[in-house]
């Protein structure tokens, strides 16, 4: 076998090895930015919904707590906590299989998957914000300007 040949297979290995590897575990934990005036019940629906349109199973649901599943492929499963209040919210993985968990460092699918979660979660919260803000004035200008005048 050539020495080029061989430093090929080498390097083609390496890279395979890399582009499979775990990374740290990802476990958002976040305040509510004080921008966002939201109220407990807002912030289970912002989850919920984002959890519903990342293709997410809700398993329970609990006045502190959703617990959710994913399974892609019908092979890679991850489950997670979500305790939240109307101030924070934190995804704490609980489970999986087939991502390769181990000593704090998981398949970067699963990452991936909490990241734009945690994202969507809180776009669905500014955009509440906004549309509440938004009505606000509506509701001001309807009172400073009724209609006729």
């Amino acid at each position: 076998m050539s020495s080029l040949f061989r430093a090929t297979l080498i390097v083609l290995a390496l890279l395979s090895t890399a582009a499979c590897t775990s990374k740290p575990m990802y476990t958002p934990n976040r305040v509510i930015p004080a921008t966002i005036q939201a109220s407990q019940e807002q912030v289970k629906q912002a989850i919920l919904k984002n959890l519903v349109a990342r293709k997410w199973t809700v398993q329970r649901i609990s006045p502190e707590l959703i617990q959710a599943e994913i399974t892609v492929r019908g092979q890679f499963h991850a489950e997670i906590d979500i305790p939240y209040s109307a101030s924070t919210y934190k995804i704490v993985y609980r489970d999986s299989r087939d991502l390769d968990y181990k000593d704090g460092k998981i398949h970067k699918n699963y990452i991936r998957w909490v990241r734009l979660l945690d994202k969507g979660i809180l776009r669905e919260l500014r955009d509440n914000q906004n549309e509440r803000t938004a009505q606000q004035l509506s509701d001001a200008a309807t009172k400073s300007f009724p209609a006729g005048q």
